[in-house]
């Protein structure tokens, strides 16, 4: 249910914003400090570019990898008894997430025209603007809730802008991190153990 809701509500937002919007258009949510800015990611999470073609085939490899991987973890996890129900949620949000990105990835490409200057159309007549794999990942929400200049006296940065939080991210993005953050903060002791369980989960006969 979790993985559904997450995919099914990114999904629906990435869509909205990209039939609705033109690239690198915004709207205010809350001011200056919380807005809609669509901008399209053809890399890593929150804004991240990874080695032009090669790399975008790559990342989505990746991607399709590590859904792969989670989901079997799942399963896995899913038939022992002794698996605490925070470590069920964490993956199945990093699975959500990454599944929501390669969904982009694969057929947004495939499924609309450019939003360069225009709002994109759903199955264009002329086809849509990238192949398969070659989809990049729809990007809407911005906090910059910082924004100044960095005192002269800072080494390397002094006089330059500063912008928190300056990378753009979606649901998908939120979702990975959520997971990750909430395994490693509440559920370290499932991975850190002094003994290997039994695959049931019990503990072992004391002589």
């Amino acid at each position: 249910m979790i993985i559904a809701a997450v995919v099914i509500i990114d999904q629906a937002v990435k869509i909205w914003i990209k039939t609705t919007m033109p690239l690198d258009s915004e709207f205010s949510v809350f001011g200056r400090w919380f807005l809609i800015h669509f901008t399209e990611n053809p890399g890593m999470a929150f804004g991240m570019k990874f080695g032009g073609d090669a790399g975008k085939i790559l990342l989505s490899l990746f991607r399709i990898i590590l859904v792969a991987f989670v989901g079997v973890m799942i399963v896995k996890l899913n038939r022992r008894p002794a698996t605490p129900l925070g470590v069920m949620i964490g993956f199945a949000l990093i699975l959500a997430g990454a599944a929501g990105n390669i969904i982009d990835s694969m057929f947004y490409g495939l499924l609309f025209d450019s939003s360069w200057g225009q709002v994109a159309t759903f199955l264009p007549d002329g086809g849509g603007y990238a192949p398969f794999l070659f989809g990049n990942v729809v990007d809407m929400f911005y906090f910059p809730i910082i924004e100044t200049t960095w005192p002269e006296w800072v080494p390397f940065w002094g006089g330059e802008s500063f912008v928190f939080f300056r990378p753009i991210f979606n649901i998908a993005d939120a979702s990975i991190s959520t997971g990750v953050i909430y395994l490693i903060l509440f559920q370290r002791r499932f991975f850190i153990t002094k003994k290997q369980l039994p695959a049931d989960g019990r503990q072992p006969a004391q002589e």
